[in-house]
């Protein structure tokens, strides 16, 4: 299927096609022609499938443009607002159609004057809220969407969305997308939706299946060793580290880039001049590293993020979603990977039920490992290398002091003394003891279950076979993934922290 399919205006069609749009999504398919009948919709799929374009589009085909704001998005963060505006006015800019941004912590007046020449407001609930309580606002919007709608139940923005309808018009045509369905969502949908086409591209999983799920066991002493050393071996292009707390992400930043990585935090303590600049240095390719809290990173759109670390565990499953569908976007692979301890198998056994997904339990690479992962990478980096002027000349001046062979050892003592591995050959739990662990909690449950009255699983004997993957995986060793040599200006002091690198 095209999206000339859809019958877009040609100027409409123009855009999509200079944004490198070439077929529509499996959300864009199911909910194009529907919005475009005029019908209210409730559209569940996971984050990073195309769905502001699945409600932008047919938005902007209809709009009239007679001077007024015609459409309203209510978006949970002023992170998410800025990029579902951007992208709007990127597909609406042959037409003329003009956005407004509104979010907390910017001025007033400017936002209402952009408000006065807008076909299109994008907005966090409490501003716009604000807003409309104060009469600074008289608009008759033909289009609502709430998207990323369980967020902003997350968020605690319930009441405010249920007030913000108050003085929207009844005569209106609401769409509504979210990646999962509590029942506090199900039931806002009954009051706010008329008769409402159901759309859902989830499939049993409310995760996207281009991201692989692995998670690694440590004990709690182990957490910055494993993930330096998951780093190096991984070597991600583009990452996301989610932590719970405002002080783990500063921590963890100071760490990280005293180990010679590119990376910054983010978090709610941060003024949003300060939060807009770190998003963009990490979009533009500046930082390769963000660590964030949840809140902070809710909404936030960057389509070429290789891996998404999770360096606790989050408490609710919608939580998970919401983190690992940071990688993985606009049909890429992604990988998620979380550090647990024995004690947060609870947890994480009851993500895995709730998004019905597969997460498999891996071993952190050992120094051994990473050394010849380097090594191969390397192999194939000077065999594919092109030769310059610049390194002819240097190998020629060397030439009167070394032999060639002299010349050749020296260069590669240099490149691997940059790629220098320290700290202990093993980190976390082996696989045996990964067995061992998920074997305990399955007779813990059992005895639970029969203490309680309930019936013995037949499975209580057997090894703890399904759970994260089985037990076939849970000793599998990392594989994959290239490696690039780090160059001789990014290492760094070394950390205090036992087991720590030079990068």
């Amino acid at each position: 299927m095209t999206f000339e399919e859809f019958g877009f205006k040609s100027k409409l069609l123009n855009a999509i096609k200079d944004a490198g749009f070439k077929e529509p999504s499996p959300v864009q398919k199911e909910a194009i022609p529907v919005v475009l009948q005029g019908r209210d919709i409730v559209a569940q799929a996971h984050t990073g499938t195309g769905k502001t374009a699945a409600f932008g589009l047919p938005i902007l085909e209809q709009l009239e443009l007679n001077g007024t704001v015609e459409a309203v998005v209510i978006v949970p963060t002023r992170e998410l607002a800025v990029q579902v505006s951007d992208e709007l006015f990127k597909f609406g800019r042959f037409l003329g159609i003009k956005t407004a941004t509104v979010y907390g912590g910017s001025s007033y007046s400017r936002q209402l004057k952009h408000i006065e020449h807008a076909s299109i407001i994008v907005a966090t609930p409490g501003r716009f809220l604000d807003l409309l309580n104060n009469g600074q606002i008289d608009i008759n919007p033909a289009f609502v969407v709430l998207d990323e709608a369980d967020e902003m139940l997350d968020m605690g923005f319930l009441e405010d969305i249920k007030s913000i309808f108050k003085f929207l018009p009844t005569n209106r045509q609401t769409l509504m997308f979210s990646a999962t369905m509590p029942k506090e969502i199900k039931e806002l949908a009954k009051t706010i939706l008329n008769n409402p086409h159901f759309v859902s591209i989830t499939t049993g999983e409310v995760t996207n299946k281009n991201i692989k799920q692995y998670y690694y066991v440590v004990e709690e002493h182990e957490r910055d060793d494993a993930l330096i050393r998951l780093l190096d071996y991984k070597n991600p292009s583009k990452s996301i580290i989610f932590c719970r707390m405002k002080k783990e992400v500063d921590r963890l930043s100071t760490f990280l880039v005293s180990q010679g990585y590119s990376a910054k935090g983010l978090h709610g303590d941060m003024e949003q001049r300060q939060r807009e600049e770190v998003i963009k240095s990490f979009k533009g390719g500046n930082i390769e590293i963000l660590i964030a809290t949840d809140v902070a990173a809710r909404g936030l759109d960057v389509n070429d993020v290789s891996h998404v670390f999770n360096y606790h565990i989050p408490f609710e499953s919608e939580s998970y979603v919401h983190r690992i569908g940071r990688t993985g976007r606009a049909g890429k692979e992604g990988l998620a990977i979380s550090i647990v301890t024995p004690h947060e198998f609870n947890s994480l056994v009851r993500i895995q039920k709730s998004v019905g997904a597969t997460l498999e339990s891996r071993v952190i690479p050992t120094i051994t490992e990473v050394k010849e992962k380097n090594k191969s990478v390397l192999n194939e980096q000077i065999a594919n290398q092109e030769i310059s002027e610049q390194a002819q000349l240097m190998v020629e001046a060397l030439k009167e002091q070394f032999d060639i062979s002299t010349i050749a050892y020296k260069l590669a003592s240099i490149l691997f003394e940059e790629q220098e591995v320290s700290g202990r050959e093993n980190i976390g739990k082996g696989p045996n003891e990964v067995n061992k662990l998920l074997n305990a909690y399955r007779e813990e449950k059992n005895s639970n279950s029969r203490g309680r009255g309930g019936r013995r699983s037949s499975g209580s004997g057997s090894r703890c076979r399904g759970s994260f993957g089985g037990t076939r995986s849970s000793g599998q060793r990392d594989g994959g993934g290239d490696r690039k040599p780090r160059s001789s200006d990014s290492r760094s002091k070394p950390s205090s922290s036992s087991g720590s690198r030079n990068r």
